[in-house]
C-alpha cells in the first residue's frame, strides 16, 4: 500500500512538472485610469482643495463621463488612494490648514503634475 501511494505521488509530481508555466508578456494592456485623469485635470488648476471639494469635483466629472461606478464610498476610497499616490510622487502638495472648527489638509497640484499632463496630452496627439 505504501509503495502504491509513493508511485501515485511520483506520477502526480511528474504531471505538475510537465505542465507548462505561463509567462506574462512584457506588454499588458490596461484600461484607462479615469480617476487619476480627473484628479490631474482638477488639480492642474492653481487652486487648493480640501478632500471633500476635490472629491465632489472628480465625482461630478466622472459622472459626466459615465465612468463613476461601484458606489460612492468605494469611489471615495479609490480617489483617496490615487491622491496619496500623487502626493507620494511629489506631484501634489498636501498642506495642513487649521481653522477654529477642524484641521484639514488642502491639496494643490505641483509643476511636475502640469508637466505630466502636457506630456500625456502630447502623447495622445
Amino acid at each position: 500500500m505504501n509503495e502504491h501511494f509513493s508511485g501515485m505521488a511520483t506520477i502526480y509530481l511528474l504531471k505538475l512538472q510537465a505542465m507548462p508555466i505561463q509567462k506574462k508578456s512584457a506588454f499588458s494592456r490596461r484600461v484607462p485610469d479615469y480617476i487619476t485623469e480627473e484628479l490631474v485635470n482638477v488639480l492642474s488648476s492653481k487652486k487648493s482643495f480640501e478632500f471633500k471639494q476635490l472629491f465632489d469635483l472628480v465625482h461630478e466629472n466622472l459622472r459626466k463621463r459615465k465612468a463613476a461606478s461601484g458606489g460612492e464610498e468605494m469611489l471615495r476610497l479609490r480617489v483617496h488612494e490615487k491622491l496619496h499616490n500623487l502626493v507620494s510622487r511629489g506631484m501634489v502638495k498636501a498642506v495642513k490648514s487649521t481653522s477654529k472648527t477642524s484641521t484639514n489638509k488642502k491639496y494643490r497640484g505641483m509643476a511636475s503634475l502640469a508637466n505630466a499632463l502636457k506630456l500625456a496630452e502630447a502623447a495622445l496627439r
